[in-house]
């Protein structure tokens, strides 16, 4: 199917006019849609609840950070720090393009007050932690990392993307998957119904401290060199589920969920991580035993699979995740 994917493009607006201008052309380029905030160079609370329904409809978040910390919010806090930290937590992949020697720009493209220049080199120190970041020093060569980064991305993290209308109706590779999830859902419930044919039997299954083993690769980042890595990493099914529950209340996408599973196995491990992938078999084992628990439901909407958590499953997690009266007064002795 000839997908399209829409890429959020971020960063300051005035002084990286020519930067977005080189990035926007290289993603229509690309036959990508790229969305941004041209139309709202200064902005304000009302408007960014726009812009967080935009982010949620883009498929990648493009970040490019110049030598400007940009226009404060009421908390204090740039625009652009904020569209970051609510791509971050919404699960989009992110890009990010840095520029290497803000030092070196002109002085109408560096902060001159004292505090900005600490807030931007914090949000720099964020952006450039636990992800793989590139440098830039000049606008002409943007549209050449646009080109290098991007398609990296959508093949490790493929999104939903853009079609159109009657190429998703008439297309038969979107059936087949339709009728892949459908047998899929079918032969789970199966294995449900197997289980609890018997109620003592969900006694025996692998379920809290107990420990299973997870296969996962990631590239791990030290000392500026990428490594790729490949191992088994040993957690409990409390804290996967603890993990993903709260997650799941109203429901969330099986890929993010898959995201979010990869990204707290690896960090058992590895402190600074890129693209890490747990095996996908232990995913499916994952989701069949707690499908099996009663912990979650899964239903299938077109070719995305959803994950919400149960009533039995709600009652667990608050079990397990609740602040006890009794463990709260013994810090306060």
């Amino acid at each position: 199917m000839d997908k399209r994917y829409q890429v959020f493009v971020s960063s300051t607006f005035a002084d990286l006019q020519d930067e977005r201008s080189n990035v926007i052309q290289t993603l229509m380029e690309m036959d990508c849609i790229p969305a941004g905030m041209e139309l709202f160079p200064a902005l304000d609370e009302e408007q960014f609840e726009f812009i967080k329904k935009v982010i949620d409809d883009s498929d990648y978040y493009l970040l490019i950070v110049g030598g400007r910390y940009g226009s404060l919010s009421d908390e204090g806090v740039s625009y652009t720090e904020m569209e970051y930290d609510y791509a971050i937590s919404q699960g989009v992949k992110v890009i990010a393009l840095v520029h290497g020697s803000p030092e070196k720009l002109s002085v109408e493209k560096v902060e001159m007050n004292p505090e900005a220049q600490d807030k931007l080199e914090r949000f720099r120190n964020k952006v450039t932690t636990g992800r793989l970041v590139k440098f830039w020093s000049d606008a002409r060569e943007l549209p050449g990392l646009v080109a290098l980064s991007l398609p990296k991305t959508i093949k490790t993290y493929p999104a939903v993307g853009w079609v159109r209308g009657n190429q998703a109706t008439d297309n038969t590779e979107l059936l087949q998957q339709l009728n892949d999830l459908r047998q899929e859902n079918n032969r789970l419930e199966k294995q449900i119904q197997e289980l609890r044919k018997n109620k003592g039997e969900i006694l025996n299954l692998a379920q809290g401290d107990d420990e299973l083993l997870i296969s996962l690769k990631c590239e791990v980042i030290n000392n500026r060199q990428i490594e790729k890595k490949s191992w088994q990493q040993e957690v409990t099914w409390n804290n996967l589920f603890k993990c993903i529950g709260p997650k799941i209340l109203n429901g969330e996408n099986e890929n993010l969920i898959f995201n979010i599973l990869s990204e707290y196995i690896a960090s058992r491990k590895y402190g600074n991580f890129l693209y890490p992938e747990i095996d996908l078999t232990d995913f499916e084992q994952i989701k069949v035993q707690f499908l099996s628990l009663g912990y979650i439901s899964f239903d299938s909407i077109g070719t995305n699979g959803y994950w919400e958590i149960t009533s039995e499953g709600e009652k667990y997690l608050l079990e397990t995740m609740s602040i006890k009266r009794e463990a709260v007064e013994a810090n306060n002795e």
